[in-house]
This record gives C-alpha cells, sequence and structure tokens, in this order.
C-alpha cells in the first residue's frame, strides 16, 4: 500500500509539472512584440561564435563560484549547454555575473544575448522581455533544524521567519494561518532567529534555500512546497529575435524530454 501511495504521489508530482510547463508555453510562444531591444539575432551569434550569458555568481547552487573562482552551477550549466547546441561548442559562452535589479536591463541594452540568473517568469515582466520554455519550477518551501518539524502541519501554530515585505508571506498565511509570522530583513538574519530559537522555520524560495542547507548541513527543507514559479531564460522580444527564442525553447523542451534537466537539478541538490 505504501508503494502504491507513492507512485501514485511521483505520477501526480510529474503530470502537475508537466501541466504547468504546457502552460507556460502556450503562454509565452504569444508573448508579444513591440519593444526594441538590442541584443544580438541568432545569425550575428552564430558569426561571432560564443554567447554571451548573464548568471549569478553568488547564489548556490544555481550559480557561484568554486574555491578556485571558477563559475558553477546549475545555471551555469544551462548556459553551457546552450552553446553546445546554439554554437557548437559549450565552452563557446562568455558569462556575464549580474546583480538581482540588472537581470532584465543587461537583455534590453545589449549588454547580453540572454540571461539566466533565476528569474521568475510573471506576466508583468512579459511586456518588456520574454521568457523561454521553463527550466526549472521553483516555489517557497520551508527549511529547520527542529528535529520534532517531519511535515507542514507541525509548524501549525509555531514561530516562522519570513522576508518583510516579501510575496512568501501571503502564501505562508494561507497554508499556516494559525502560525506566528516573524519579519526579517535577510537570510543571515532568518538564521539568527532560528539558531537563538526565535522562530522554527524560515520560509523562501527553493533555489535558494536549497544552497542553504549545502552550507549548514544540520538544516534539511521540509518536502511540501507553497507554490509554483517558473524559471526561465530572459530573451528579447522583436520578430528579429525570433530564431534566437525559438532554438532556446526547443532546447530546453529537448533538455526537459532527456531528463537532463532534471539529473542536473538532482545533482545540484535542488528539490
Amino acid at each position: 500500500m505504501h508503494n502504491r501511495c507513492n507512485r501514485w504521489q511521483v505520477i501526480t508530482r510529474l503530470h502537475l509539472v508537466l501541466s504547468a510547463t504546457l502552460f507556460w508555453i502556450c503562454c509565452f510562444s504569444i508573448v508579444g512584440i513591440g519593444f526594441t531591444a538590442s541584443a544580438a539575432e541568432m545569425s550575428e551569434i552564430q558569426q561571432r561564435g560564443y554567447l554571451t550569458v548573464a548568471v549569478k555568481d553568488n547564489l548556490r547552487p544555481l550559480g557561484f563560484k568554486d574555491a578556485s573562482g571558477n563559475l558553477q552551477g546549475f545555471e551555469i550549466d544551462l548556459a553551457q549547454r546552450l552553446a553546445l547546441d546554439l554554437v557548437g561548442k559549450a565552452d563557446a559562452v562568455k558569462l556575464k555575473p549580474v546583480a538581482n535589479r540588472d537581470r532584465l536591463s543587461v537583455v534590453l541594452d545589449k549588454k547580453v544575448d540572454f540571461a539566466i540568473a533565476r528569474v521568475t517568469a510573471t506576466e508583468s515582466r512579459s511586456r518588456i522581455v520574454s521568457f523561454s520554455v521553463p527550466y526549472y519550477l521553483d516555489g517557497t518551501v520551508l527549511v529547520t533544524k527542529d528535529a520534532s518539524v517531519q511535515q507542514l502541519s507541525d509548524l501549525t501554530k509555531q514561530k516562522i521567519a519570513v522576508l518583510n515585505n516579501s510575496s512568501t508571506i501571503a502564501k505562508v498565511r494561507f497554508y499556516l494561518p494559525n502560525a506566528e509570522l516573524v519579519g526579517v530583513n535577510s537570510y543571515d538574519e532568518a538564521r539568527e532567529q532560528i539558531e537563538s530559537n526565535a522562530a522554527f522555520a524560515f520560509a523562501a524560495d527553493a533555489t535558494v534555500l536549497s544552497g542553504w542547507v549545502q552550507q549548514y548541513p544540520q538544516y534539511r527543507l521540509l518536502p511540501t512546497k507553497l507554490s509554483t514559479e517558473p524559471l526561465s531564460v530572459v530573451t528579447p522580444k522583436g520578430l528579429q529575435y525570433d530564431e534566437l527564442r525559438r532554438n532556446v525553447n526547443l532546447a530546453i523542451a529537448r533538455y526537459l524530454e532527456q531528463g537532463w534537466l532534471q539529473q542536473r537539478s538532482q545533482y545540484w541538490g535542488l528539490p
């Protein structure tokens, strides 16, 4: 009976992921034209022989520097794989680290061809840039080090740290309406709250908290996601970029079908 339940949980999870992916493919295939962007066209990229891609360099496990200062991570792997498929060589890519505030503007200002920098695809953002097929479904999760907390219901009336003014607050209130929320201004402050027993858990994005538990092994993620948010490659709008967008979308769809993205996400410890 237990194995049967597990199988149905896996089937249900895969169905949700596939449905979400198909939904976003449909949504973003009709994202329109009308904003003049400056990034390179596909023909220009192929002629010069390399890609320029905006990435994160301080966000384990998506994009970060190893002990030697080399960039690595899940999104770095994706950038290199796209370089292999679009240009012909995995190392034919110039990685440009960016701050969160610059992730969209660097695409618009011709500083990069596209961005793979933990950008959630949203309707408001789609007015100025285009988004690829999602390469990962992020979402809100909770992290804790308390051994008594094994599932979401164990936090029903507990103190949970959340970032002030974040969208996470509404999600936690929906699932745990009787929990006491403790506002913090940073991830470091959230850890201080847990270490001092002022909070039992911290709610934030799965991709960020995955790096947290890798850095602090005494912590662990709870298995339940409170939301689903697609991470996508940011590409410019405009008819002249249709071939670039199409090639990126086809490549990511192929990686999903072949299981390569799932394999790499598991390798980097993403839930």
